[in-house]
């Protein structure tokens, strides 16, 4: 019993040392690998103490029976698993609530091995905003890639080797995630496809009526009277007590009475009825631009502008280093320039760098133009950290290759910045550099503007994640071992508006990049300025 406890107890030491306070678990599939590991140690647990209290529960065992599959497959590799959307997901649900009704169930017995487990590990465990988050990255997911609400019940997703579904309860919850947005667009979407699922005979703990009581409101915020009232009487049919149904049934009666008695010009005063039906109404003027691009859609660059770009290896400027052993070098835009460089980081360097920045790893961060101080936003879902010159050899290596080939002077520059997405994780178009209207963006840093930007990729996507650049049209995809470089400001010092860009959200896949802004401050003599602003 003495060696049990103990093997109750070490999840919870290894957990700890983890992750000692909760973070925003969705925003990194990197540290969501870390709750496979905690997820399979509570699988372990549970089997022990069903073994050692030889309780033949029936449900209790099924639960185990679930979690172990699921966790059996995921820990194989762990990073693809969670690449599936859907997978990291159904795991924010699993640690959140399913776990929830376990200890439920175990509770009505009065052993408290498996309980005080269970019970410390829950304070560490992803909350109602991991899951809220997770399900939200899965709309933002449908959106961007013109997803029909099937296509990811059923898992049909491009690159995918682990294939997971949703289940009714699942497609439910998700409309839940929009309701309480009142995005009553995406509400009517998923409850639908829940209420199909139910349709076709699949059991469900979901409730049809309660599917049918946030549909019918969802549809009716939308303007849609008519579908509104047939899905109301379709609740009723079911329940024909249902008191807030048979409230709206009358109720919907009543304003298409009215409506039925007012001309076509008449005044619809009283009518509480949303007259727009399709996405929520969006804060970004690019979006649809932004989103064609991420699906390789959008513009394209003409023929002759194409035979312009070229491939070649590059010596750095007659860098000694690269005379005997030059990079190879592709053109992928021209107006930015934008230039990619081939095995340029071994996987050697990848892994200690994603060794170094993994336990720092921590929710990424913009700027608030009206505070001016650091935030985190919704159009920005990953987790970054900073690695240091000094750190490690590999690090001042890397550095040291990005002058080299750049012929910028790094020691301006920023220290390098390890990014890892999440689930549909994203940043949205921005600006690398200050404009006019943020005169003090950098001013703690006493280096000058952004002048250029350096991109590692580090690892490759299955789908989903380029980089694009929605004022031109230009779309970077990720491969790992690349690295891109652009200038964000021209020889003049004034900022180049075309390279807007944005990271498009990670379909399918794990993204792991490492960035280095370089500033102006140093690059005087080696990037002159020229005497007309575009130049």
């Amino acid at each position: 019993m003495k060696a049990m406890k103990i093997l109750y107890i070490l999840p919870v030491l290894v957990l700890f040392s983890l992750c000692q306070a909760h973070t925003d678990f969705f925003t990194s599939i990197g540290h969501m690998t870390d709750l496979l590991h905690t997820e399979k140690d509570l699988v372990i647990s549970l089997k022990e103490y069903i073994k050692a209290e030889e309780i033949k529960l029936e449900q209790i065992k099924k639960w185990a029976e679930k979690f172990d599959a699921v966790s059996e497959t995921a820990i194989q590799d762990p990073e693809e698993f969670l690449g599936h959307p859907v997978n990291a997901f159904k795991l924010m649900k699993r640690l959140n609530t399913e776990w929830l009704e376990v200890e439920n169930l175990v509770l009505k017995d009065v052993s408290d091995g498996f309980i005080s487990n269970l019970t410390i590990q829950r304070q560490y465990f992803p909350n109602d905003d991991d899951q809220k988050g997770a399900g939200k990255a899965l709309l933002r997911l449908q959106d961007t890639y013109n997803l029909a609400t099937d296509t990811i019940s059923m898992g049909n997703l491009p690159g995918v080797t682990h294939k997971a579904t949703l289940t009714a309860g699942d497609c439910f919850d998700l409309g839940k995630v929009a309701y309480t947005e009142a995005d009553y667009y995406h509400t009517e979407l998923w409850m639908e496809q829940a209420l199909n699922q139910l349709e076709a005979g699949e059991e469900s703990s979901v409730d049809k009526v309660l599917v049918l009581d946030y549909l019918s409101y969802s549809v009716y915020q939308q303007g849609d009277l008519d579908k509104a009232l047939m899905l109301t009487k379709k609740l009723l049919e079911l329940d024909p007590e249902h008191q807030r149904g048979n409230g709206n049934l009358r109720y919907f009666e009543y304003i298409m009475a009215k409506q039925a008695n007012q001309s076509a010009t008449s005044d619809s005063e009283g009518v509480e009825v949303t007259e727009r039906k399709g996405r929520p109404k969006d804060y970004l003027p690019e979006r649809q631009k932004y989103e064609m691009l991420c699906r390789g859609e959008g513009i394209k660059m003409t023929a002759r502008r194409q035979k312009r770009l070229f491939c070649r290896y590059y010596d750095g400027n007659r860098n000694p280093i690269f005379v005997l052993s030059p990079t190879k070098q592709e053109d992928e835009w021209d107006k930015p320039r934008i230039v990619r460089f081939h095995d340029i980081i071994s996987d050697e360097e990848i892994a200690k760098v994603k060794e170094l920045a993994k336990p720092r790893l921590k929710r990424a961060t913009v700027h608030d133009p009206l505070t001016g101080q650091l935030t985190t936003a919704q159009y920005r879902v990953s987790k970054s950290a900073w690695l240091s010159n000094y750190e490690d050899p590999v690090v001042a290596r890397i550095n040291k290759r990005i002058q080299e080939l750049t012929g910028l002077d790094m020691s301006t520059a920023e220290e390098l910045q390890v990014a890892n997405y999440g689930m549909g994780g994203q940043y949205e178009p921005h600006f690398d550099f200050a404009r006019a209207n943020e005169p003090d963006a950098f001013k703690e840093l006493g280096t000058g503007n952004r002048i250029a930007t350096w991109l590692f990729y580090m690892s490759d996507v299955a789908a989903g994640g380029a980089t694009v650049f929605p004022e031109v049209g230009a779309a970077v995809y990720p491969k790992k071992g690349t690295a891109v470089f652009w200038y964000n400001l021209f020889e003049s010092g004034e900022g180049d508006y075309s390279t807007r860009h944005a990271a498009c959200p990670v379909l399918v896949g794990n993204k792991w990049v490492s960035n280095k802004w370089i500033h102006e401050r140093g690059q005087e003599f080696r990037r002159p300025c020229k005497l007309s602003e575009l130049e």
